[in-house]
C-alpha cells in the first residue's frame, strides 16, 4: 500500500509554466526549498523528469542547478512525490521516469535506489522505463552493477580527454574519465545491458570533428548509445553551435559502432530542457 510506503504529498505545487507538451513544475518541500520537474508528453509516451536534490554539487559549467550550490538531499518521499503529483496534473499515464533534474543522482544515492524500488515494486513501473543518469561517480556506477539494479544508467559524458573535460565537468578531478570509462565497462560486464552516454554540445569546446573522432575511439569497445544534445543556453560563458556544425559533428560520428540519437530538447522556452532547471525564486 502506496500509503505506508510514503507520506504522500510532502511537495506543494507552487507554479507550473509551459504548454501541454512540455510542462515545468516549481514544487516547495516541508521545510520550504524549491524543485523542479518537467513533464513531456508525444505520441508514444508520457516522461517525467524528476530531481534528486535541491541544487547540486557537481558544479557542472554549462549547467544552470549549478548555480544554486549544493542544499539537501531529497527523501525517497520527496522524490516519488513528483512523480505521484505530476501523475495527477498529468491527462496520460506517465510511462517513463528520468533522474535528470536538479542535482547529481549518485551523490544521494541510496534515496534514488530506495525512490526507484518504490516506483518499480509499488508503482508498477517497469525497471526498464526508470532511467538514472550521473555525471560520472565511478564507485556508483559500479555498486549499482554489483546490487545488480536494472534501471537504465546514463552517464553525462560532454568531453574525451581528462583535461576538456575538467574545464566544464571539475568532477573529473575527483572522478577521472578514465576510472569513468573502466566502471562503464565494469557496468556492462556484469549487467549486460547498454549505457546511454549523454553529450552535450557545446559551441567552440567539443564540438569539432576531432572531438567526434575522439568520442568513437574512447567508446568503440563499449556496447553504448549516444546521445547527442545540443546545448540549451542559460546566458552563461557557453553558447549553442550552429545548425552547421551540428550537422557536421554528427556526420563524423555516422560510421560510429555505436547507435547516435539526437536530442532536440524540449521545454527550452520555458527553461525547462536539459541542463536548464535552477529555482530563482518560489513565487
Amino acid at each position: 500500500n502506496l500509503d505506508k510506503t510514503i507520506p504522500l504529498h510532502s511537495l506543494k505545487i507552487i507554479k507550473s509554466s509551459g504548454a501541454e507538451t512540455t510542462r515545468k513544475y516549481l514544487f516547495e518541500t516541508s521545510d520550504g526549498h524549491g524543485i523542479e520537474s518537467v513533464l513531456m508528453r508525444d505520441k508514444k509516451r508520457t516522461t517525467v523528469c524528476i530531481s534528486s536534490q535541491v541544487g547540486c554539487a557537481v558544479d557542472c559549467k554549462f549547467c544552470a542547478t549549478a548555480s544554486m550550490g549544493f542544499i539537501k538531499n531529497l527523501r525517497a518521499s520527496e522524490i516519488v512525490d513528483q512523480v505521484i503529483q505530476l501523475q495527477s496534473q498529468s491527462d496520460s499515464k506517465i510511462t517513463n521516469v528520468v533522474f535528470m533534474g536538479m542535482g547529481e543522482p549518485f551523490l544521494n544515492y541510496n534515496n534514488v535506489m530506495e525512490a526507484a524500488k518504490i516506483l518499480n515494486q509499488t508503482m508498477g513501473f517497469g525497471a526498464r522505463r526508470i532511467t538514472i543518469s550521473t555525471a560520472g561517480i565511478s564507485s556508483k556506477i559500479r555498486q549499482m552493477a554489483d546490487e545488480d539494479l536494472k534501471y537504465k544508467l546514463a552517464i553525462s559524458l560532454n568531453g574525451t580527454e581528462e583535461k576538456n573535460r575538467n574545464a566544464i565537468m571539475p568532477l573529473t578531478k575527483t572522478h577521472s574519465l578514465k576510472s569513468l570509462v573502466e566502471s562503464a565497462h565494469y557496468y556492462y560486464s556484469k549487467m549486460h545491458r547498454f549505457i546511454t552516454f549523454e553529450y552535450v554540445l557545446l559551441k567552440g569546446v567539443n564540438d569539432s570533428p576531432e572531438d567526434g573522432n575522439q568520442l568513437i575511439d574512447l567508446l568503440r569497445l563499449l556496447p553504448c548509445k549516444v546521445n547527442v544534445i545540443p546545448y540549451n543556453e542559460i546566458g552563461g560563458d557557453y553558447s549553442r553551435p550552429t545548425e552547421d556544425t551540428i550537422h557536421i559533428f554528427l556526420k563524423t560520428l555516422k560510421d560510429a559502432p555505436f547507435t547516435v540519437t539526437v536530442r532536440w530538447s524540449k521545454g527550452t522556452d520555458i527553461d525547462a530542457g536539459c541542463g536548464q532547471l535552477a529555482v530563482k525564486d518560489l513565487t
